[in-house]
């Protein structure tokens, strides 16, 4: 074989099969075939023009497959060899700056989040950096995570949105036994965060979503963790914590997406000395209801969370191959490069109710 396929992303909405060649391996790089590629928010974003690029490249930043070509450099660095399943991070790291030497390589100096996976201009050789492919490139630079043979490939594209869980619902607020936890949000980010604050020995968890779309979301909560689940638009999300723990929340973890009046939700459901983790973004500077004398007030911890780092793809591996948890049974969407820009819209909301877990599977 002297070619593959990719979906690129020409334009918003733009979406087009392409044949590429297959790039020569040398001393320090690899090919990945790939086998599943998980749908992020972030995609359905790009295609519909909301985050836009200003080139083509091929989206895709969850994938999981085989190395199919390894150079003994990068075999050596890696710690794999052809014929090993992995999951590749999305961020490169040159393993020598600063910031990849304090674990912080996301802000890699050489790299960071200008050349990531999944968001590369395809006219830069050898153009399939991307995951919605038969076949994704391994740069020198790529942070290869070994996935367990027992593991399904589509179940464990998981890897990435439960590694957020991981980081953003136990590492960063340090959460630990006896912690009582609001997860706002229950899409598979928000269920995952869940997850990580019980593994971490959270005492309760509530997860709150709104209305009809969040509705399936919400039905599946407690076989993710959660002690209760709320709609707000039927509930007040603190007076149900209130009445169900007899006060608020120590830790917050907002997964939110383009939901501007989140922060004042969060607010309200933090405890006086509480901490409110914010790792969904807004796409908005309005903030309705936000009274930041409530911060002072509270004394409130108010911590942004950017991405995922390795350790917690590790632990978000490893969970999905100890089957505590039934990530396997997720309500599940797959397409295939032909069809893949139906499902991005059905998770942009502009079809059906989207599946809270949506692969590629080229």
């Amino acid at each position: 074989m002297t070619t593959t396929r990719a979906a690129v992303l020409e334009s918003p909405r733009r979406l087009k099969t392409r044949t590429f060649r297959l790039p020569d391996i040398g001393e320090d790089d690899g090919l990945l075939r790939v086998e599943a590629c998980g749908l992020c928010g972030t995609d359905h974003e790009q295609y519909t023009g909301h985050l836009p690029a200003g080139f083509a490249f091929i989206p895709g930043h969850e994938a999981v497959g085989i190395v199919e070509a390894v150079g003994p450099r990068a075999a050596e660095r890696w710690g794999v060899a052809p014929g090993d399943r992995v999951a590749v991070e999305v961020f490169l790291s040159c393993r020598g700056c600063a910031s990849c030497e304090a674990g912080d390589y996301r802000r890699c100096e050489r790299h960071g989040l200008a050349d990531m996976y999944g968001f590369h201009a395809v006219g830069d050789a050898p153009a399939l950096w991307g995951g919605y492919a038969e076949h994704q490139y391994l740069a020198p630079d790529s942070m290869l995570l070994p996935v367990p043979d027992s593991l399904d490939p589509v179940v464990a594209t998981a890897f990435n949105p439960l590694g957020a869980g991981v980081r953003w619902g136990a590492v960063i607020p340090e959460t630990g036994a006896g912690d009582v936890v609001a997860v706002l949000g229950p899409g598979i980010r928000g269920l995952s965060a869940s997850v990580a604050a019980r593994e971490a020995g959270a005492a309760f968890v509530m997860i709150t979503g709104r209305g009809v779309r969040d509705a399936p979301r919400l039905a599946l909560a407690t076989s993710f963790g959660a002690d209760l689940a709320v709609d707000t638009e039927t509930t007040d999300p603190a007076t149900a914590l209130r009445d169900a723990t007899g006060g608020l929340a120590d830790i917050v973890i907002d997964v939110t997406a383009k939901a501007p009046g989140a922060l004042a939700q969060a607010i309200s459901l933090a405890r006086p000395g509480g901490k409110i983790v914010i790792a969904g973004t807004r796409a908005s500077v309005e903030t309705p209801g936000f009274i930041p004398d409530l911060i002072v007030y509270k004394e409130l911890q108010i911590i942004g969370a950017l991405g995922v780092d390795a350790p917690a793809y590790r632990d978000a591996l490893a969970i999905l191959a100890s089957g505590r948890w039934p990530f396997a049974d997720l309500p599940r969407e797959t397409a295939s490069l032909d069809t893949v820009d139906a499902l991005l819209e059905t998770m942009a909301g502009e079809r059906d109710v989207p599946p809270v877990h949506a692969v590629l599977v080229p």
